[in-house]
This record gives C-alpha cells, sequence and structure tokens, in this order.
C-alpha cells in the first residue's frame, strides 16, 4: 500500500485500521467490547449465582439492581457480535412504568458516547468532495455518506460483488488472506447514494484507484447527542402526526434543484429520519414502540429484519442496535392482534421488574429525594429525618413483593435483600419465584407489581409541600407513609392493588416502629451503637454458654472477628433467658434449637464478613431492645412513661438528654426528635 501521511485520506484511514490505531467494529462488537471490559464479577441474588457488570455501577447516578435485565441485554449483545440470531431482532424492555426502562437505555446510550470519545474508538466516515468535476451535481461540490458508512466500507466495495470485492482489497492492501476474512466478516454493500457516486467516480478515472481516491476525504461522526448521531431516540408519536418520513427520509425537493439525473437515489434526504443517523454502527431507541401507529411498526419490522432503509425500491444497509421500550398493557394489546405476531417474533422481549431489594432501593429514595440541599417555600434550610429513606424503601418495596403462603411479605422481604428470615431459606424465595415467574399473566410475576419510582418522586413531592414539612423545616419519615397511602389512591385504579397497597403499608409502618425503639434505646443509653452492641454481646454470650472452660466466675474469653483481639466477658444467664422469654422461646427444646439457629448464622456469616452483626434479624433486635428499654429507670416506670410525663426533674432531664443524644450524635434536628419521641410514647402501630 502506497504511503500516505494525510489522517482525512483513504490510504491512511485503512494504514491505521491495519495497525490497530483505528478501529473497525460493527455495533455489536462495540457495545459488547464496551460492556465485557468493564468487568464482570458473580454474585448471589435472591438465592441464585448471576453477574454483575462493572458498566452499570458507574458515576454518581448509576443503574440500581436491574441484575437480570442487565444479565439479559449483555448476553443478547454478546451472541449478536458473535454472529448469532440476535443480530436480526430488537432487544425490547416490557414492563410497568416507573420502574427503569428509559433510564437503562440513556445510560447505555451515554456510556456508549463516552466510549466513543476515546481516540482509538472514534467512528469515521467519508464524504465525495470535487463533484463538480462529474456531471449532474450542479452547485453541490461535497457528499457526505448519508448513513455514516465506514471508510472500511467503502473500501471493501471496490467491487460490484463480495467476491469481487475481495479479490481487489487482498490485491491492493497488504493485508494477509486471514485478516481479509476477518474483516469481510462485516461486509456489507454501499448504501444506494454511495454505491452510485463511488461508480460515478470510477467512470470518471477509468478505474484508476489512485485518482479515485482523491475524491474522498475522511471525517469523524460527530458525537453530539442533541444531533442524534450514534445514538439517537424515535418517541412514539400521535397517529397524525407520525409516519414513516420520520424514521426512513423522503424525496428532497432542495437537492432535486441540482440533481438532474432523475435516478440519483441521492435526491433521497435519508438523514430526514432517525435511523441514518445511527446508520454507522449506532444504538437506535424507540421509546414505547409499541404505541407507534401498524404501518411504522411494519416499518421496524423490515429494518429489524433486514438492517436496511427502503425507499422506493433503492435500498442503504444499516449497522445498527435496536433497543425499545414498552409498557405492560400496550404490550399485551399489541400482543392481542395476531396479525402482529411477525413483528413480536423479532424481537427479545426482557420483562423488567421493579426493585425489590430494599436495601438497593435506599440508593433509587435518594434519587427520588434529589442530592440538593432542600429548603421551605421561605427559603429556610430543610432538614432530611435519618430514617426517611428507610421507611420511603420499606414502603415502597413491601407493595412490589407478591403475596405468598409461604414467606410472610416481611420474610420475603428480608431473603430478597439476602437477609435472615428466621428459619426460612433463600431456597423457599427461589421457588417461589420460579413458580411466579411461570405464570402466563407478566402482571403476576415477581416484581412486576408496585409502586414504581415515579410513584416514590410523588410521595416526596407531596411531603415537602406539605404544612408539617414546612412548619417543622424537617421531613419527617412517618409522613412519608401518608403521602404513599396518597398515592395509592390517586394513582393506583385496581381496587385489589389499592387494597394490597395499603396493607403493605400497614406492614412497612410496623418496621418503621421497631426501627424506632432501637433509635430510642440508642438514645437512651448515649450511644448511636448502644443496640448493636447488646446484640452481639447477646450472640457471643450463647456461643460462650456451652463452652468447656467457662468457669464458676461465668467469664469467657473469645477473639472478636472483627479486631482479632482477644475478649473477655462475663455470661449473664438472666439476660440470656429474658431475651428469649422476649422471643417466645418458653422450653428447653425451643431455646436450644433457636441457639443453634444463631450459632449456624454466626459460623456462615462471619467467615464472609466478619462485619456481620446480626441487625437484620429484626425479631432478636426487637427482643433485645424491649428487654432493655421495659425494664424500670430510677424508679419512674418505664422509659414511655417517663418521656411521656414529665412533670418532674428528673424525666425532664432524661427528655432533654436523650433529645441532645438524637441531635449530636444521631442526625435528628429538634422537630424530627421531638416528634419521634412523641410517636415512641404512642401506641400508634405497636403490634
Amino acid at each position: 500500500m502506497s504511503e500516505n501521511n494525510d489522517p482525512k485520506s483513504l490510504l491512511s484511514h485503512i494504514d491505521a485500521v491495519q495497525k490497530g490505531k483505528r478501529t473497525f467494529e460493527d455495533a455489536f462488537k462495540g457495545v459488547s467490547r464496551l460492556i465485557f471490559e468493564s468487568g464482570v464479577e458473580k454474585i448471589n441474588v435472591k438465592g441464585r449465582t448471576t453477574y454483575s457488570f462493572g458498566l452499570f455501577s458507574k458515576g454518581k447516578k448509576h443503574l440500581v439492581g436491574m441484575y437480570d435485565e442487565i444479565n439479559s441485554f449483555a448476553s443478547f449483545v454478546k451472541d449478536a457480535s458473535e454472529g448469532g440470531s440476535s443480530r436480526e431482532m430488537a432487544f425490547v424492555l416490557v414492563g410497568e412504568p416507573g420502574n427503569g426502562k428509559t433510564f437503562f437505555v440513556d445510560y447505555l446510550c451515554n456510556a456508549y458516547r463516552n466510549f466513543l470519545s476515546r481516540p482509538e474508538n472514534r467512528k469515521y466516515t467519508f464524504r465525495f468532495k470535487g463533484l463538480d468535476q462529474l456531471e449532474g451535481y450542479g452547485k453541490i461540490k461535497v457528499i457526505e455518506s448519508q448513513t455514516y458508512e465506514d471508510p472500511m466500507i467503502l473500501a471493501m466495495g471496490l467491487g460490484e460483488t463480495k467476491d469481487a470485492s475481495m479479490e481487489i482489497f487482498a490485491r491492493k492492501f497488504s493485508f494477509s488472506d486471514s485478516e481479509v476474512d476477518e474483516l469481510f466478516q462485516l461486509y456489507r454493500p454501499l448504501g444506494a447514494c454511495s454505491g452510485y457516486i463511488w461508480n460515478q467516480i470510477r467512470d470518471h478515472c477509468d478505474n484508476d484507484f489512485d485518482r479515485m481516491v482523491d475524491f474522498i476525504e475522511i471525517v469523524t461522526v460527530p458525537l453530539t447527542e442533541s444531533l442524534g448521531t450514534v445514538t439517537g431516540k424515535y418517541p412514539a408519536k400521535d397517529k397524525i402526526t407520525s409516519s414513516a418520513v420520520d424514521l426512513l427520509g423522503e424525496e428532497s425537493i432542495q437537492r432535486l434543484l441540482h440533481i438532474t439525473d432523475t435516478n440519483n437515489p441521492y435526491r433521497f434526504d435519508l438523514r430526514r429520519g432517525a435511523l441514518a443517523r445511527v446508520a454507522g454502527g449506532g444504538i437506535h431507541f424507540s421509546d414505547e414502540i409499541y404505541k407507534n401507529k401498524k404501518d411504522l411498526v411494519q416499518v421496524y419490522l423490515g429494518v429489524i429484519q433486514n438492517r436496511t432503509i427502503e425507499i422506493d425500491g433503492y435500498k442503504w444497509p444499516i449497522d445498527t442496535l435496536i433497543i425499545a421500550t414498552s409498557n405492560n398493557s400496550e404490550f399485551n394489546t399489541f400482543l392481542a392482534e395476531k396479525e402482529e405476531a411477525p413483528i413480536v417474533d423479532r424481537c427479545r422481549i426482557c420483562y423488567v421488574a421493579h426493585n425489590t431489594d430494599y436495601k438497593l432501593q435506599k440508593e433509587l429514595t435518594e434519587y427520588a429525594i434529589g442530592g440538593d440541599i432542600k429548603s421551605t417555600i421561605n427559603g429556610e434550610k430543610l432538614h432530611q429525618d435519618p430514617n426517611l429513606n428507610y421507611a420511603a424503601s420499606v414502603g415502597v418495596v413491601l407493595t412490589r413483593l407478591p403475596r405468598s403462603e409461604k414467606l410472610t411479605p416481611v420474610e420475603t422481604m428480608k431473603l430478597a435483600a439476602g437477609e435472615v428470615a428466621g428459619e426460612k431459606s433463600l431456597k423457599t424465595l427461589a421457588e417461589l419465584i420460579d413458580t411466579l415467574n411461570q405464570d402466563t399473566d407478566i402482571t403476576r410475576r415477581f416484581g412486576q407489581k408496585g409502586l414504581g419510582q415515579r410513584n416514590l418522586g410523588r410521595a416526596i413531592q407531596l411531603l415537602l409541600e406539605s404544612s408539617e414539612t414546612n412548619e417543622g423545616t424537617c421531613m419527617f419519615a412517618l409522613d412519608v407513609f401518608n403521602t404513599l397511602e396518597k398515592v395509592v389512591l390517586d394513582y393506583v385504579t385496581d381496587s385489589g392493588d389499592r387494597t394490597k397497597f395499603m396493607e403493605d403499608l400497614k406492614t412497612s409502618r410496623g418496621l418503621y416502629r421497631e426501627r424506632i425503639m432501637t433509635e430510642i434505646f440508642n438514645a437512651y443509653m448515649d450511644e448511636p451503637l448502644a443496640i448493636k452492641k447488646d446484640v452481639m454481646n447477646y450472640v457471643n454470650m450463647i456461643i460462650g454458654v456451652d463452652a468447656e472452660h467457662l468457669g464458676a466466675d461465668m467469664m469467657w474469653k473469645y477473639k472478636d472477628p472483627q479486631t482479632g483481639e482477644l475478649k473477655a466477658m462475663k455470661i449473664d444467664e438472666r439476660y440470656i433467658k429474658n431475651v428469649e422469654d422476649r422471643l417466645g422461646l418458653k422450653t428447653d427444646e425451643h431455646r436450644a434449637s433457636f441457639r443453634n439457629t444463631i450459632r449456624k448464622i454466626y459460623g456462615q456469616k462471619i467467615s464472609v464478613d466478619p462485619n456481620y452483626d446480626f441487625m437484620d434479624n429484626l425479631e432478636l433486635v426487637k427482643a433485645i431492645t424491649d428487654v432493655r428499654l421495659k425494664s424500670d429507670i430510677a424508679g419512674a416506670g418505664s422509659l414511655v412513661g417517663a418521656l411521656a410525663n414529665r412533670t418532674n426533674e428528673e424525666n425532664q432531664k432524661l427528655h432533654d438528654r436523650m433529645i441532645n443524644t438524637m441531635m449530636n450524635k444521631l442526625g435528628y434536628c429538634s422537630t424530627c426528635a421531638q416528634k419521634t419521641i412523641e410517636y415512641f410514647c404512642s401506641q400508634e402501630d405497636d403490634k
């Protein structure tokens, strides 16, 4: 190959590709490389092994959960990049509104643009210049490839057929036979207008390649999001304003004023449509694809299957990954029309569930609350109750969990988050998910129904606009249950769903109540981690109570797995018995069985996570909290009585000290500290 130092020349580009300085790959290979380059980690979710892809957990606002959906997409792209059947399909995300479908695609598109902005990954295309030397173009002197074809596609289009092109390519350039074979796996014919102009140039130059390349200029494909190049979105429009022109393009009157040959395909303006702008190794995102009218969906059928833009018999092959979204109701309506089966057959349907892990939901709740500092209507700084995120997260997640005879809602919630749920195992949850996911009605599958992210956003908005929040300058956690109930009443149309969601919110109030008991205990002990220490004391005591070298003084020495230090503790059998009484364990057999369960969990968890603290075992935490809280406090009766009746000085001092601890050590403000204590003293939501 002759040397050419001009970076805009075709020869330089081919040389750069051969040396690995520039990349030539299709959309599937590019997106596949983007996903797998960022690393893959094997994880366990809801009792099953799956994979976590590093790409989707980058940045301040990244994807949360969605493991099954991301795995499906990664597998789909990988299969397509390896020449599988996925190459002739679109990937369609179907699910309830507000569960992250559009966010997933937008995140992917943004990551892909960043990936292509790296010099070694840049996309290139070509322009035909000097067209005033040819006849029939009027004042048009430069024409860019309408579908952003790669210069290598032009180089592989030197002959009239693929075999002829391979022969010429091998002769013209210094590629080995294996390199030529590998390159031509990505061969596709030139688009109608590029092929037409390239033939005109060939005739004009008497098939002299060295003269032909002077008509070619290599340029980079613009990555600007607002131009819709490389990653483009087509939202479903109403039936009057939408047409195939929006996707494919149309005949350009402006070009016809210059072009004299009516057979010249360049008279069609493909950039008028959304597909041509992403045809050079891009991603086309069709939002709510099944909302489009039938003739537009038929256009998609042709594009998905053949990967070509076709107008009046002219064809422009495209290299595009097509991703679409749809909500359940639109998809079901579309499925009901049997004559539309071919389009569904050409789609890889991925059903997107709501997030059902309340721990992961905390990140999504932060997205809904927003990262900026909040202020009241009067401009005063708005405080956020430290329990707000927990209350909102548990509230929405419980609505997303289906009812089951095998598991209670709280057990399902804990197992879905990978926590301990008494005697119930992850195997029970996995069996429940398998059974539900075999239902032909998608909405009955695990995590398919419930309050979505938009509903959570509405609840936060209602909380922010309420007079209680503005007057108290604090987003009090208990108030979020009222706003979630209002959202259920206003936005959930099905009466059965409404009833279930209301019951779920009642359950979540009970969980919030138990959390407040723990918080109050920590405030009473003037120690942020007081309850955690007491829980671990109980666990260590029941491990040490049967130790062989335990003396009459009941002192037991053990090695702390968190620090590795040798510690000593006195085993208090009365304390152990009180805790187990609170748990309802009356017989020696029941006590022994429970202790063995705790020891077994300890053995399993500590080996994996030395910092495991049993705080997810809500029954145990509640029992220990009750034992400590319900004991007498300096003759003033229970803590509830002491805080509720502040007529004597001692009770007032206790109240003031706890408020001080909550404000200075636990993250409360004066409003939510006072309201939390009032809630604790009331019988509200007390089981």
